[in-house]
Protein backbone atom coordinates (compact mmCIF):
# COMPACT_ATOMS: atom_id res chain seq x y z
CA UNK A 1 0.00 0.00 0.00
CA UNK A 2 1.12 3.47 -0.51
CA UNK A 3 2.22 5.88 2.01
CA UNK A 4 -0.65 8.87 2.28
CA UNK A 5 1.61 11.47 1.33
CA UNK A 6 2.29 9.12 -2.00
CA UNK A 7 -1.33 8.32 -2.85
CA UNK A 8 -2.60 11.92 -3.89
CA UNK A 9 -0.53 10.98 -7.65
CA UNK A 10 -3.30 8.20 -8.29
CA UNK A 11 -6.45 8.38 -10.40
CA UNK A 12 -9.58 8.47 -8.54
CA UNK A 13 -12.90 6.78 -9.77
CA UNK A 14 -15.09 9.62 -10.33
CA UNK A 15 -18.26 8.84 -8.71
CA UNK A 16 -18.47 7.85 -5.31
CA UNK A 17 -20.26 4.57 -6.01
CA UNK A 18 -17.39 3.63 -8.06
CA UNK A 19 -14.68 3.82 -5.01
CA UNK A 20 -13.37 -0.01 -4.90
CA UNK A 21 -13.66 -1.07 -1.26
CA UNK A 22 -9.77 -1.66 -0.44
CA UNK A 23 -9.31 2.27 -1.59
CA UNK A 24 -12.09 3.50 0.65
CA UNK A 25 -10.81 1.53 3.50
CA UNK A 26 -7.44 2.73 2.65
CA UNK A 27 -8.66 6.36 2.66
CA UNK A 28 -10.49 6.10 6.00
CA UNK A 29 -7.26 4.89 7.73
CA UNK A 30 -5.40 7.62 6.25
CA UNK A 31 -3.06 4.73 4.66
CA UNK A 32 -3.36 7.36 1.03
CA UNK A 33 -4.53 10.45 0.13
CA UNK A 34 -7.77 10.93 -1.74
CA UNK A 35 -7.37 11.70 -5.73
CA UNK A 36 -10.25 13.60 -6.34
CA UNK A 37 -13.18 15.25 -4.60
CA UNK A 38 -15.38 12.37 -5.00
CA UNK A 39 -12.92 10.59 -2.33
CA UNK A 40 -12.59 13.24 -0.11
CA UNK A 41 -16.77 12.92 0.37
CA UNK A 42 -16.72 8.99 0.15
CA UNK A 43 -14.25 8.48 3.08
CA UNK A 44 -15.36 7.49 6.87
CA UNK A 45 -14.20 10.44 9.28
CA UNK A 46 -14.93 9.03 11.89
CA UNK A 47 -13.04 6.05 11.12
CA UNK A 48 -10.10 8.41 10.26
CA UNK A 49 -10.56 10.32 14.23
CA UNK A 50 -10.16 6.99 15.51
CA UNK A 51 -6.96 6.11 13.40
CA UNK A 52 -5.20 9.34 13.90
CA UNK A 53 -6.30 9.77 17.86
CA UNK A 54 -6.43 5.94 19.05
CA UNK A 55 -6.86 7.67 22.71
CA UNK A 56 -9.40 9.98 22.07
CA UNK A 57 -12.63 9.55 24.87
CA UNK A 58 -15.71 8.01 23.99
CA UNK A 59 -17.59 11.48 24.21
CA UNK A 60 -15.42 13.25 21.63
CA UNK A 61 -15.67 9.72 19.49
CA UNK A 62 -19.65 10.24 19.92
CA UNK A 63 -19.72 14.25 18.88
CA UNK A 64 -17.46 12.92 15.73
CA UNK A 65 -20.02 10.11 14.97
CA UNK A 66 -23.00 12.81 15.19
CA UNK A 67 -21.10 15.27 12.83
CA UNK A 68 -20.45 12.88 10.31
CA UNK A 69 -24.13 13.29 9.74
CA UNK A 70 -23.41 16.80 8.59
CA UNK A 71 -23.05 18.48 4.89
CA UNK A 72 -18.84 17.95 4.16
CA UNK A 73 -18.00 21.48 5.48
CA UNK A 74 -19.83 21.79 8.60
CA UNK A 75 -18.31 18.29 8.95
CA UNK A 76 -14.96 19.20 8.83
CA UNK A 77 -15.41 21.85 11.11
CA UNK A 78 -17.25 20.61 13.81
CA UNK A 79 -14.78 17.44 13.94
CA UNK A 80 -12.34 19.94 13.60
CA UNK A 81 -13.92 21.91 16.94
CA UNK A 82 -14.12 18.70 18.63
CA UNK A 83 -10.41 17.95 18.32
CA UNK A 84 -9.56 20.97 19.61
CA UNK A 85 -11.95 21.51 21.77
CA UNK A 86 -10.55 18.03 23.46
CA UNK A 87 -6.55 18.09 22.82
CA UNK A 88 -5.86 21.59 22.07
CA UNK A 89 -2.92 22.89 20.51
CA UNK A 90 -1.82 18.98 20.54
CA UNK A 91 -4.61 18.31 17.94
CA UNK A 92 -3.74 21.15 15.42
CA UNK A 93 0.17 20.00 15.27
CA UNK A 94 -0.47 16.22 14.83
CA UNK A 95 -3.06 16.57 12.06
CA UNK A 96 -0.79 19.46 9.98
CA UNK A 97 1.91 16.58 9.98
CA UNK A 98 -0.47 13.94 9.16
CA UNK A 99 -0.02 12.17 5.93
CA UNK A 100 -3.93 12.13 5.04
CA UNK A 101 -5.73 15.25 3.23
CA UNK A 102 -8.15 15.22 5.56
CA UNK A 103 -6.42 15.19 8.95
CA UNK A 104 -4.57 17.92 7.49
CA UNK A 105 -7.85 19.27 6.30
CA UNK A 106 -9.06 19.31 10.01
CA UNK A 107 -5.74 21.65 10.85
CA UNK A 108 -6.90 24.17 8.86
CA UNK A 109 -10.11 24.70 10.54
CA UNK A 110 -8.71 24.08 14.30
CA UNK A 111 -6.50 27.75 13.15
CA UNK A 112 -9.82 28.66 11.73
CA UNK A 113 -11.54 28.15 14.91
CA UNK A 114 -8.52 28.60 17.26
CA UNK A 115 -9.84 31.52 19.78
CA UNK A 116 -8.21 34.87 20.39
CA UNK A 117 -5.80 35.07 16.99
CA UNK A 118 -5.86 38.44 14.94
CA UNK A 119 -6.08 38.29 11.49
CA UNK A 120 -2.06 38.69 10.42
CA UNK A 121 -1.51 35.31 13.05
CA UNK A 122 -4.50 33.27 11.77
CA UNK A 123 -2.91 33.88 8.19
CA UNK A 124 0.75 32.88 8.81
CA UNK A 125 -0.61 29.69 10.67
CA UNK A 126 -2.65 28.86 7.96
CA UNK A 127 0.43 29.60 5.32
CA UNK A 128 1.41 25.98 5.44
CA UNK A 129 -1.52 24.68 4.66
CA UNK A 130 -2.14 27.13 1.97
CA UNK A 131 0.76 26.11 0.59
CA UNK A 132 0.16 22.19 0.72
CA UNK A 133 0.78 19.76 -2.47
CA UNK A 134 -2.83 18.58 -2.13
CA UNK A 135 -5.58 20.44 -3.78
CA UNK A 136 -7.99 19.28 -0.83
CA UNK A 137 -5.92 21.02 1.73
CA UNK A 138 -5.37 24.08 0.01
CA UNK A 139 -9.46 24.69 -0.49
CA UNK A 140 -10.22 23.51 2.78
CA UNK A 141 -7.44 26.58 4.16
CA UNK A 142 -9.37 29.46 2.40
CA UNK A 143 -13.04 27.77 3.32
CA UNK A 144 -11.53 27.81 6.96
CA UNK A 145 -9.96 31.03 6.80
CA UNK A 146 -12.76 32.99 5.07
CA UNK A 147 -15.34 33.84 7.89
CA UNK A 148 -12.33 35.83 9.69
CA UNK A 149 -11.33 37.24 5.94
CA UNK A 150 -14.95 38.62 5.32
CA UNK A 151 -15.21 40.17 9.38
CA UNK A 152 -12.49 42.61 8.02
CA UNK A 153 -11.71 43.42 4.31
CA UNK A 154 -9.74 46.31 4.39
CA UNK A 155 -7.21 44.06 6.90
CA UNK A 156 -7.59 41.03 5.06
CA UNK A 157 -7.30 42.41 1.51
CA UNK A 158 -4.17 44.65 2.14
CA UNK A 159 -2.66 41.21 4.02
CA UNK A 160 -3.63 39.18 0.92
CA UNK A 161 -2.17 41.63 -1.18
CA UNK A 162 0.97 40.96 -0.22
CA UNK A 163 0.90 37.15 -1.09
CA UNK A 164 0.37 37.57 -4.67
CA UNK A 165 4.11 37.84 -4.91
CA UNK A 166 4.67 35.02 -3.55
CA UNK A 167 6.91 32.55 -5.78
CA UNK A 168 4.15 29.96 -4.74
CA UNK A 169 1.83 29.78 -7.50
CA UNK A 170 -0.50 28.05 -4.87
CA UNK A 171 -0.17 31.25 -2.34
CA UNK A 172 -0.76 33.59 -5.23
CA UNK A 173 -3.85 31.63 -5.89
CA UNK A 174 -5.19 31.53 -2.71
CA UNK A 175 -4.82 35.34 -2.29
CA UNK A 176 -7.24 35.53 -4.80
CA UNK A 177 -9.05 32.67 -3.95
CA UNK A 178 -10.35 33.23 -0.18
CA UNK A 179 -12.19 36.27 -1.21
CA UNK A 180 -13.73 35.45 -4.36
CA UNK A 181 -17.32 37.64 -4.14
CA UNK A 182 -19.31 34.13 -4.53
CA UNK A 183 -16.82 31.49 -3.64
CA UNK A 184 -18.04 28.23 -3.90
CA UNK A 185 -19.48 26.02 -0.70
CA UNK A 186 -19.27 29.05 1.25
CA UNK A 187 -21.10 32.12 1.77
CA UNK A 188 -20.86 35.38 -0.39
CA UNK A 189 -19.01 38.53 0.37
CA UNK A 190 -22.33 41.42 -0.11
CA UNK A 191 -19.42 44.27 0.23
CA UNK A 192 -17.73 42.78 -2.07
CA UNK A 193 -20.36 41.95 -4.89
CA UNK A 194 -21.15 45.20 -4.77
CA UNK A 195 -17.60 47.04 -4.62
CA UNK A 196 -15.76 44.61 -6.16
CA UNK A 197 -12.88 47.52 -6.90
CA UNK A 198 -12.35 47.18 -3.30
CA UNK A 199 -10.01 43.85 -4.08
CA UNK A 200 -8.14 45.61 -6.72
CA UNK A 201 -5.12 45.41 -4.41
CA UNK A 202 -4.69 41.46 -5.00
CA UNK A 203 -6.26 41.24 -8.28
CA UNK A 204 -4.45 43.32 -10.39
CA UNK A 205 -0.60 42.22 -9.28
CA UNK A 206 -2.47 39.31 -10.59
CA UNK A 207 -3.55 40.20 -14.49
CA UNK A 208 -0.53 38.66 -16.03
CA UNK A 209 0.41 35.52 -13.67
CA UNK A 210 2.10 33.36 -15.87
CA UNK A 211 0.51 30.48 -13.80
CA UNK A 212 -2.87 29.36 -15.37
CA UNK A 213 -4.10 27.82 -11.64
CA UNK A 214 -3.73 31.53 -10.57
CA UNK A 215 -5.06 32.91 -13.74
CA UNK A 216 -8.03 30.83 -13.67
CA UNK A 217 -8.76 32.14 -9.84
CA UNK A 218 -8.44 35.84 -11.16
CA UNK A 219 -11.37 35.11 -13.99
CA UNK A 220 -13.49 33.28 -11.55
CA UNK A 221 -13.29 36.28 -9.24
CA UNK A 222 -14.15 38.59 -12.19
CA UNK A 223 -16.72 36.11 -13.86
CA UNK A 224 -18.52 35.96 -10.19
CA UNK A 225 -18.21 40.27 -10.28
CA UNK A 226 -19.83 40.40 -13.30
CA UNK A 227 -22.79 38.55 -12.59
CA UNK A 228 -23.51 41.91 -10.37
CA UNK A 229 -21.20 44.75 -11.67
CA UNK A 230 -20.57 43.26 -15.24
CA UNK A 231 -19.95 46.86 -16.67
CA UNK A 232 -16.91 47.19 -13.94
CA UNK A 233 -15.44 43.90 -15.59
CA UNK A 234 -15.65 44.73 -18.58
CA UNK A 235 -14.19 48.28 -18.32
CA UNK A 236 -11.63 46.52 -15.71
CA UNK A 237 -10.42 43.72 -18.46
CA UNK A 238 -10.03 46.53 -21.43
CA UNK A 239 -7.94 48.53 -18.50
CA UNK A 240 -5.86 45.54 -18.18
CA UNK A 241 -5.71 44.55 -21.91
CA UNK A 242 -4.45 48.55 -23.13
CA UNK A 243 -1.78 48.24 -20.23
CA UNK A 244 -0.58 44.52 -20.72
CA UNK A 245 -1.32 42.64 -23.46
CA UNK A 246 0.46 39.34 -22.61
CA UNK A 247 -1.26 36.59 -23.70
CA UNK A 248 -2.08 35.37 -19.56
CA UNK A 249 -3.85 38.81 -19.55
CA UNK A 250 -6.08 38.10 -22.80
CA UNK A 251 -6.67 34.32 -21.13
CA UNK A 252 -7.56 35.79 -18.23
CA UNK A 253 -9.77 38.86 -19.98
CA UNK A 254 -11.70 36.04 -22.05
CA UNK A 255 -12.14 33.49 -19.33
CA UNK A 256 -13.70 36.57 -16.81
CA UNK A 257 -16.24 37.88 -19.18
CA UNK A 258 -17.24 34.13 -20.34
CA UNK A 259 -20.89 34.57 -20.10
CA UNK A 260 -21.24 38.24 -20.46
CA UNK A 261 -22.96 39.29 -23.98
Amino acid sequence: MSTAREGAARKGAARTTDIPADVLQALSRGEIQSANLAECLALDQAELVRTVFPDLCTRALKEVATACGLGVLKRMARIAAVLLDEMGEAAVEQCQSHGADTARGWACFMIGARPGLHLQARLAAIRPLADDAHFGVREWAWLAMRPHLAQDLETSIALLAQWTTEPSERLRRYASEALRPRGVWCAHIAALKREPEQALPILSPLRADPSIYVQDSVANWLNDAAKDRPDWVRDLCAQWLRASPAASTHRISQRAQRNLR
